[in-house]
């Protein structure tokens, strides 16, 4: 597209610089025209000797093809040209032929477009469904009382650089771990030291779904009752709250007996043990435990097993309750968002409120009641 506006723009300008060599020959004698005309052949000839084939631009083309087309054939023989007169007729050809197929086209109307409604549909249709193809996706409008061709679906999804069906049915594992969310638990132990030098170990569990975070006890020796019981308190609470889990993911640790997992395996939950040292197959897990880590025990001194069971259930509450989420976007697990404030006069007189939480630790904001 840009080298047709370099030859539209070339074309007036060799155009007018002609228009005024040929004012300035008006005045010469004819002696003198004659005497430059023989000149400027010779130099032609010179030039033509020394290159094998000149470089012609389109605009070059479009000119001479205008310029010369009225001359006979046996008068264009007798021009010395850079290019044979066949040339010349056949760029005159291919210019006439370019300006009937551009009015041609300006007069035929063909099939008008879809409508904006049923492109965006269409679409749509496509990106929820990635194993339809077109014929599906006509398939799915003729059903819904919607008359398009398959080739207009097929081009719709052409247009938008969305690829046939085998090639989009392939599924991500991002989208995989979305879809399977709403059923899958992951557990891990990690660590917090007192203020004497004591290693207490701390068992959480979170839900992929919504990032519910349940805190399930600490206790200096992990033993495999104490561990037994706390998949006990983890399946009550599941059924207290109606959530259909059918994966736990959980490591390697030694301290997850068979006992453990037989208390899930009950209620139908299967176990998915992790590879050996790769932490990013209980990712989410992980990375819940490094916000804890950084929010909350990096921050503060831990006297004793108590102290840290208060913080880390004032913590469990501030994370499932008030503390925004990007995967939920910026909801809170047990919180949805608010709707947006529209009123100018409430944005005008904003009234928040602060609530200090761990002494002043974390701080909570919320509109005056």
């Amino acid at each position: 597209m840009s080298g047709w506006w370099i030859v539209l723009l070339r074309l007036p300008y060799l155009t007018v610089s002609s228009v005024f060599a040929f004012i300035r020959l008006l005045p010469m004698r004819a002696v003198d025209r004659d005497i430059e005309i023989l000149t400027l052949r010779h130099q032609l000839a010179v030039l033509q000797r020394q290159i094998n084939r000149p470089r012609v631009t389109p605009a070059d083309r479009a000119f001479l093809a205008a310029l010369l087309h009225q001359l006979p054939r046996p008068k264009l023989r007798q021009l010395h040209l850079i290019v044979s007169p066949d040339t010349v007729l056949r760029w005159h050809r291919d210019l006439m032929r370019r300006r009937h197929a551009e009015a041609s086209r300006r007069k035929q109307s063909g099939r008008p477009p879809a409508r904006r409604s049923i492109q965006a549909l269409v679409l749509r249709l496509a990106r929820e469904n990635s194993s339809w193809g077109y014929r599906r996706i006509h398939g799915e409008l003729a059903v819904l009382g919607i008359k398009v061709a398959p080739s207009t679906v097929w081009e719709i999804l052409r247009a938008h650089g969305i690829e046939p069906a085998p090639e989009r049915k392939r599924q991500t594992w991002a989208a995989f771990l979305r879809g399977q969310a709403h059923a899958i638990l992951a557990c891990d132990f990690f660590t917090a030291t007192t203020l004497n030098g004591a290693t207490l170990y701390v068992f959480a569990v979170i839900e992929h779904a919504n990032r519910r975070i349940r805190i399930l006890g600490a206790t200096a020796h992990p033993t495999a009752d104490w561990v037994t019981q706390t998949a006990r308190n983890v399946v009550m609470d599941l059924q207290d709250a109606g959530a259909t889990v059918r994966y736990l993911i959980r490591d390697r640790d030694s301290k997850f007996t068979g006992a453990f997992d037989a208390v899930f395996e009950a209620e139908g939950i299967e176990i998915v043990t992790t590879g050996i040292r790769v932490p990013r197959m209980n990712s989410i897990m992980e990375r819940w435990v490094q916000t804890c880590r950084h929010e909350l025990l990096d921050r503060t001194l831990i006297l004793n097993q108590a102290h840290l069971l208060h913080a880390l259930g004032e913590f469990e509450s501030i994370y499932n309750q008030h503390r925004p989420h990007r995967a939920l976007h910026s909801a809170a697990p047990l919180r949805p968002l608010r709707e947006p404030i529209t009123e100018p006069d409430r944005l005008d007189h904003l009234d928040i409120r602060r609530r200090d939480r761990l002494g002043g630790l974390f701080h909570e904001y919320a509109h005056a009641a």
